[in-house]
């Protein structure tokens, strides 16, 4: 299909979440919209393929990793709290004094997840699960952290060619037949705007504490209010996962915490070399970062046994308990899941790209293509498919009108990660949301000023370089 109807139901399935705040509901009946437009308006038949979408999501080994890790995740919170790890390495950063501020405390995550960029969802998980306790203690609302693991996460990955991000846009470029193909992505890297107005917003607002939107109501409650949540807030994990007590006679120790952390982060690059017969930047991102946390869980079982803290059988059951807790979350993926695949079979992507091409001007080839590329992504809440989508239209475009390639890459790159960094369907977005214990709307609302704020800044820079280069 290849008409203005392909656009809906993404569309309307965001604007109604986000004015009745049931996201679960709205996505449902976004995708119930796509199958009934696809099933010739037959509402009824729309319902049951609907429904088939949504099992066959599982059908996608991918799709059943990434759900399966995030579930994967809420062992792993339960595992460190119980044992005492995550009030272990509370004292030890209170104890050094390094950490003695809020302002501190969001440049500490900011700062984990600049350390971090092998893959979007490990940067989140990290950020997130080490820097919440803090967060809570300086009574730093859950939206901010949410905003910071978000914000670090995909921006900081397309910055960096070393990775899977990196080896998939060599790849697309490849296919459309450009010649140096590395040299071409690492030189587009300095265009890449969003990305890097994005990470410096982040710094920005951490080093000053300027907030405004609906993060500076945010932050206020939580300032003035010591609520780092809202009232009626419904985070994607649960509170008793969150809230786990130290067990009675467990010692508070930082490594119960850090050893798993630093487990499942050296497992990813591992992963990735495995899944890619020796090629770091082949490998598979949702195998390894299964095989991360899966690892990670073993080895804290492992090292609480051996220091009796947890039993073989209190850790399965903590294991149990802390997946589900994240039944939220893995819900909430799969109806991503399932409303990405209806508007692929819609065309959504295509139809846009179709549209825009018509109003091709040179000089503004950059900006329409980076408009285009964030509207996509937002609707979709896929950056990668994005750039499937948009990198064999730009790029040729870009040669035929004698467009600086630099610059036409990077305005796809910042566009599609505009995308992963805000859209209430992105995974990346629905990660921070699970691993900073916050409501995933109240994420979405809170961050979306500053997203668009850096698009805004990321627009003037490509419209400028548009007519200074081309």
């Amino acid at each position: 299909m290849n008409t203005w109807l392909s656009i809906l139901p993404p569309i309307f399935a965001i604007i109604l979440a986000l004015i009745t705040k049931q996201v679960y509901i709205s996505l449902f009946i976004g995708i119930w919209l796509g199958w009934t437009i696809l099933s010739e308006f037959n509402p009824l038949l729309g319902l049951v393929n609907s429904i088939d979408a949504i099992i066959n999501v599982f059908k996608e080994p991918a799709n059943t990793r990434v759900i399966i890790f995030s579930a994967l995740v809420g062992a792993l919170i339960a595992l460190t709290q119980r044992s005492g790890g995550v009030q272990g390495f509370i004292n030890l950063v209170s104890r050094r004094s390094f950490i003695n501020s809020r302002r501190k405390a969001q440049i500490f995550a900011w700062a984990i997840g600049m350390s971090i960029f092998v893959e979007s969802s490990i940067t989140c998980l990290v950020t997130g699960t080490v820097s919440r306790p803090i967060f809570d203690k300086f009574k730093i609302s859950r939206e901010k952290l949410a905003y910071i693991c978000d914000s670090t996460s995909a921006p900081v990955c397309i910055m960096i060619p070393l990775n899977a991000w990196g080896a998939y846009v060599i790849g697309l470029l490849t296919q459309v037949g450009v010649k140096n193909e590395i040299q071409l992505f690492i030189s587009a890297l300095p265009f890449n705007f969003y990305a890097i107005f994005a990470i410096l917003l982040v710094l920005f607002i951490g080093l000053t504490g300027f907030d405004f939107g609906p993060m500076k109501k945010a932050e206020l409650r939580a300032i003035h209010e010591g609520k780092v949540i809202a009232d009626g807030a419904m985070p994607l994990i649960a509170d008793e996962v969150i809230n786990i007590p130290l067990k009675s006679d467990a010692n508070p120790k930082a490594r119960n915490m850090i050893i798993p952390i630093l487990t499942m982060i050296l497992m990813m690059p591992i992963g990735l070399y495995i899944t890619g017969n020796g090629n770091i930047t082949n490998g598979s991102g949702s195998t390894s970062v299964l095989w991360s946390v899966m690892t990670s869980i073993f080895v804290a079982g492992f090292l609480y046994k051996i220091q009796k803290i947890l039993s073989i059988r209190e850790t399965i059951e903590l294991t149990l308990k802390g997946m589900g807790g994240l039944i939220p979350l893995a819900v909430l993926m799969t109806f991503a899941f399932a409303i990405g695949a209806v508007c692929k079979e819609l065309k959504t992507g295509e139809y846009v790209a179709h549209i825009v091409s018509k109003f091709i001007n040179p000089k503004l080839l950059p900006s329409i293509v980076f408009l285009t590329s964030c509207f996509i992504s937002f609707s979709t809440g896929t950056s990668w498919g994005t750039f499937a989508i948009m990198i064999p239209i730009s790029v040729p475009a870009g040669i035929a009108l004698g467009s600086n390639l630099s610059l036409i890459i990077a305005s796809v790159l910042s566009g599609g990660v505009f995308g992963d960094h805000c859209s209430p369907i992105s995974d990346t977005t629905i990660v921070s949301s699970m691993a900073s214990a916050c409501d995933h709307l109240d994420h979405v609302k809170t961050q979306l000023p500053y997203a668009i704020t850096a698009a805004s800044f990321a627009l003037i820079f490509f419209t400028i370089f548009g007519f200074i280069l081309n």
